[in-house]
This record gives C-alpha cells, sequence and structure tokens, in this order.
C-alpha cells in the first residue's frame, strides 16, 4: 500500500491538518456501498481540477505578494505571509525546475511549454492524472526542496542555515574525517517543501490528490539521493592525512535525468477501494514502489492541437531528418510530413588567444537545412479547437 507519509512537524513551520480517513464517507445498508465504491473511486480519479496552482509564484519575480498569488490554499498564505523570503527562493527555483522540465522534454511532441499569464502555468494539459503530469508534480516539488537549500547554504534565509547535525567527527570508506565547511541542510528544504506544497492536496479527498501526494514525494527524495560529500585534504603535499568533508546538492540536472528515467518507467495505477493507496493497472506489472512516478490516465498523443486536452500539437516543432527518436521528423510530425527551409547560420569560428588576456574569434555563415512539422489538414483538427 502507497498511503504518502504523514507530515512530521518540523521547528518553525506550521504544517497542515491530518484529513480525516475514508470511514468519514457516508455508507448505507447493504451491498449498495460494495457496489457504488468502485465507481465513486474512478469519478474521482478522472474529474478535473481546473484550478490555479503555487507554480505561478515563478512568474512574479520579485513581485511575490501573498494574497496575489492566485490557488494558494490557506495553510499555502500562512506559509508564504509567515516566511517572504522563502517565497522569493520558490519563485526563483520555479523558473529553474521548469526550465529543467523544458530540456528534458525538448525532443519530445509534449515540450513542457508554458502558457504567457496563465494562473495554471501549464493550461489544461495537468488535468489529466497523466505520466507528464506526475513528472511535473514531482520535478516541481524537487526544484523548491532545491532551491529553499541553496538559499540556506548562502546565508539568504532568517529561519536556516547549514546543516546544524554535521559537526565534530565521522568516516567513510576512505575512514575519520572531521565535518566542517557547509553542508547542505536539505532536511529543512524537504520539511518546508512538504508542507508548503503537499498543503492543497491534503485539503481533498480524492485520488488524483493521492497521486500527487506520492508524485511530490517523489520529487523531493529525487534530490537528497545526489548528495555528494565534498572532502578537503590537509597535510605534507597534500598527503590527506586529515581531512574536512561537508554535504553538497549535485546539479539539478541530474535530479531532472532521473526524474526523467522515472517518467519512462512510471507505473499506471488504480486508487485502492478504501482509497489510501494503489494498485498496479496492469497484473503483470510489478507494484510501484515509493520511488516510481504513478499516474492514472494515458496521455495524448499531442499530434494535434486540442484545447480540451490541452495539447498544442507539433505544427511548426523543429524535427531531426535524420533521427528515428522522439526527435525524429517522422515521430515528431505524427507521420504528416515536414517542411525544409534552407537559413544562414553565424557562429563563432577561428578563435585565437591574444595576451593578455581575450579570445578574438571570427564570425562564420553556413547555410543549414531546418525541418519543420507540417500543420494537420484541416478536418483532422477542426473539431478539436
Amino acid at each position: 500500500m502507497l498511503s504518502p507519509n504523514r507530515l512530521e512537524a518540523s521547528p518553525g513551520i506550521a504544517l497542515a491538518p491530518g484529513r480525516a480517513e475514508c470511514g468519514a464517507f457516508p455508507r448505507t445498508a447493504g451491498a449498495a456501498p460494495r457496489l457504488c465504491l468502485p465507481l465513486v473511486l474512478l469519478l474521482l480519479a478522472l474529474t478535473p481540477r481546473a484550478d490555479s496552482s503555487w507554480w505561478y509564484i515563478g512568474a512574479l519575480g520579485a513581485r511575490v505578494i501573498c494574497d496575489n498569488i492566485p490557488g494558494l490554499v490557506n495553510k499555502q498564505r500562512q506559509l508564504c505571509q509567515r516566511y517572504p523570503d522563502i517565497m522569493q527562493s520558490v519563485g526563483e527555483g520555479a523558473k529553474e525546475w521548469i526550465r529543467e522540465c523544458q530540456h528534458q522534454f525538448r525532443h519530445h511532441r509534449w515540450n513542457c511549454s508554458t502558457l504567457d499569464r496563465d494562473h495554471t502555468v501549464f493550461g489544461r494539459v495537468m488535468l489529466r492524472s497523466s505520466r507528464e503530469a506526475a513528472f511535473v508534480y514531482a520535478i516541481s516539488s524537487a526544484g523548491v526542496v532545491y532551491a529553499i537549500t541553496r538559499a540556506c547554504s548562502q546565508g539568504d534565509l532568517k529561519a536556516c542555515g547549514c546543516d546544524p547535525l554535521k559537526r565534530g567527527r565521522s568516516k567513510d570508506e576512505r575512514g575519520e574525517f572531521d565535518w566542517g565547511g557547509c553542508s547542505d541542510n536539505i532536511n529543512y528544504g524537504i520539511r518546508f517543501a512538504k508542507a508548503f506544497v503537499d498543503a492543497k492536496e491534503k485539503k481533498v479527498k480524492d485520488a488524483r490528490a493521492l497521486m500527487n501526494l506520492h508524485n511530490n514525494r517523489c520529487g523531493r527524495m529525487a534530490v537528497k539521493r545526489f548528495l555528494k560529500l565534498e572532502c578537503k585534504c590537509h597535510g605534507v603535499s597534500g598527503s590527506c592525512t586529515l581531512r574536512t568533508c561537508w554535504l553538497a546538492m549535485s546539479d539539478f540536472r541530474k535530479t531532472g535525468d532521473y526524474l526523467r528515467k522515472k517518467y519512462n518507467g512510471a507505473i499506471q495505477v488504480t486508487m485502492n477501494q478504501d482509497g489510501t493507496g494503489f494498485t498496479v493497472a496492469n497484473k503483470n506489472f510489478r507494484k510501484p514502489t515509493k520511488t516510481d512516478l504513478v499516474y492514472f490516465e494515458n496521455s495524448p498523443d499531442y499530434c494535434v492541437m486540442d484545447k480540451s486536452a490541452g495539447s498544442l500539437g507539433t505544427a511548426g516543432r523543429v524535427c531531426n531528418k535524420m533521427s528515428r527518436g522522439t526527435d525524429g521528423c517522422e515521430v515528431m510530425c505524427c507521420g504528416r510530413g515536414y517542411d525544409t527551409t534552407r537559413v544562414t547560420r553565424v557562429t563563432k569560428c577561428e578563435c585565437k588567444f591574444h595576451w593578455c588576456c581575450a579570445v578574438r574569434c571570427k564570425e562564420c555563415e553556413d547555410a543549414v537545412d531546418v525541418h519543420t512539422c507540417k500543420a494537420p489538414k484541416r478536418a483532422e483538427w477542426l473539431d478539436q479547437t
């Protein structure tokens, strides 16, 4: 059973109250509950939730005003008002994880496109409980952990600093060392991200909330997975007889790469009849673990513009004529064909180092072919827009 962990209390962070258990649902006598509950759970899983998101904080930049952020629940608004400096970090982190999402899916039909001046950030595509939604919830949660932890270590936040537990002596496979420097306080980042990001999902009792909570946790723990021990050697001629070490987060790209692999192996599930966990949808597949992304619904093909599904289509997307992968013209263009345009590209070339201290380059021009997907015939998309 994969019910998300309960929110632990943490100093300085007000946490959301627990939700009622499934027993709070009214039940009638006889066999009716056994017949209706699966249908109710299915409807809950497929019910769209078209509302704003805390993700929009990233679009506000330095103008984060808690009362003006659409879609925050009371607990999130309270945390926003109590920790305005942390909200600045959350906003900067939102820009970073969105860029990472777009990098990971740059060769995919769905390329993590955002919508300008849209409080949902990604539009209706997130209403479907798909693999893409699973990835976005995971990487957004990871982005909050990363941004807050980094800000703690840089001394930008009043509520936290370096990890206070990394003191004294410890040891690894190379022997003993002294804790020193500034170890990243990732546990604080995880606690705050859990309190803030999960608050909205804990306000409702449906399958999508359970899915989001699970994927949020996957994202948070992915950042911790890539903590690395960095050390400085002391001794004669760098003999490393003494070491001073600290824990540091890896580049966020490692978290993005890891979650993209989890996206590829995401497991389709259904909600348990008691509403507390998941059951694998296909009995031939293994049960999901706490590190697996989970989803309920199959994704659209994203080939054509479909406003109801949030699909922007692939018309006009650049494709690789020589590739047979997802960036290849056959796959990207969904068999519609592509247009080829010859363009002039200007690049730096023949660069030379001049003493001291400059690198001077020439500008070279070359003609290259750019391939872009054809638009679908009108009959294919007329009913979708």
